[in-house]
């Protein structure tokens, strides 16, 4: 590494390690719960809630009786919940440049707006290379902060056990770049995996990709 190499790596989970959709989940939530996917996204995502969920204000119970109360039916709990939750898909292009990065020794980790049960759903196995490959998670729900809040990047820094000048953060949204940016990160916004390997290597890092 150079003088100005990062000595650690944080990557954004969605749209950047994992794909997703929340209309997927809409969808999913409806069918579960026997109402409209209109009236999923209004009491799920546009009155706050999810937003709630991913701050960890409100447990996973929580979100899902505030659901049921608002929705007037109640469809089993560990079904909404996994409705809500599989919807994602690998970014099958990054797997080979962590895989690569982490056989180079550099520590990485997760920084992520996300809530419970995503979390548990995409822990559980189901992506190896999160569990393999990544030593930190720093997850909004755990925090109770959020991107783009200066307090989440602050927390996430503790947890790597680095100050924010050494971090290398990417994320998809302009918004949380330029926070991070704010924090004393090295921020880029992900656009592909070759411009992500060529800011890496712009930054010194060594590895092969």
């Amino acid at each position: 590494m150079t003088a100005n190499s990062p000595s650690f790596l944080y990557f954004d989970l969605g749209n950047v390690l994992l794909f997703f959709d929340h209309d997927v989940a809409c969808r999913q939530m409806a069918e579960v719960a026997g109402v409209g996917h209109a009236q999923v996204r209004q009491v799920a995502f546009d009155s706050g809630l999810e937003w709630q969920y991913e701050r960890g204000e409100i447990s996973s119970r929580e979100f899902y009786e505030h659901f049921c109360e608002q929705i007037g039916s109640r469809p089993g709990f560990n079904e909404l919940l996994h409705a809500a939750s599989a919807i994602f898909d690998l970014n099958k292009r990054i797997v080979p440049l962590i895989a690569h990065l982490k056989s180079a020794g550099y520590r990485m980790g997760i920084l992520s707006n996300t809530c419970d049960a995503h979390w548990n759903y995409i822990s559980n196995g189901r992506y190896r290379f999160v569990n393999q490959y990544f030593t930190t998670y720093a997850l909004s729900y755990e925090i109770g902060w959020m991107k783009p809040e200066n307090e989440i990047y602050m927390s996430a820094a503790n947890l790597a056990g680095t100050t924010p000048d050494e971090i290398f953060f990417v994320d998809d949204r302009e918004e949380n770049v330029a926070a991070a940016t704010n924090a004393g990160f090295d921020a880029v916004k992900y656009t592909s995996v070759h411009d992500l390997a060529c800011e890496l290597r712009d930054r010194g890092l060594h590895f092969n990709y």
